[in-house]
């Protein structure tokens, strides 16, 4: 069995990421899969703007705070990701790209999905984040989800996902958990 963290790409009080987040950790553990899902909120680690003395490539997973080494630990401990990520500015948000730069070996050889929301469906922070991914040596799975702030969300404060993003979620989470498994074997 695989380890699969949703990850929430916001921290701001007002958020809808932890709407979106629960709504494909329910969906995915609807799916007959081999699989545990957990949401790992950002928000609860509190992290101040990067700021370590080593950098995580060498930092031989050891922190310089109990914070930075709680996160560490829990991303260490799962085996694939499905990223939660609002478009801010053509980007993902600042809160989620520090919490990515904190750490740094405990992400390869990972897989890890993509469901995005904006008003532009997310496109360019779903392909921010695959970049950035990347460089860590995540292998990002497509498609992705692509949600819309003006037809999956009332009032674009409560998530109401249309049907039709069904099919595109099972195959981010089905591929997800698959690639997992198949990483899994070369940890």
């Amino acid at each position: 069995m695989v380890r699969i963290g949703i990850i929430t790409g916001s921290t701001r009080p007002a958020r809808v990421n932890l709407q979106v987040a629960e709504w494909v950790k329910t969906f995915a553990e609807g799916l007959d899969l081999d699989a545990q899902f957990e949401i790992v909120d950002i928000m609860e680690y509190d992290f101040p703007m990067f700021s370590e003395d080593v950098p995580p490539a060498m930092a031989n997973k050891q922190y310089s705070t109990d914070m930075v080494n709680a996160w560490s630990r829990k991303i260490d401990e799962l085996d694939g990701f499905i990223f939660i990520t609002p478009e801010y500015n053509k980007s993902i948000t600042a809160s989620l790209k520090n919490a990515i730069d904190y750490i740094g070996p405990e992400w390869a050889n990972k897989a890890a999905g993509i469901v995005g929301y904006g008003s532009t469906l997310a496109v360019a922070a779903t392909l921010s984040l695959r970049q950035i991914l990347g460089n860590l040596n995540i292998a990002t799975v497509t498609p992705f989800g692509a949600l819309s702030l003006f037809t999956d969300f009332e009032d674009m404060k409560t998530f109401k996902p249309a049907e039709i993003h069904h099919a595109t979620i099972e195959n981010v989470v089905t591929t997800t958990v698959n690639w997992s498994k198949g990483l899994k074997t070369i940890r």
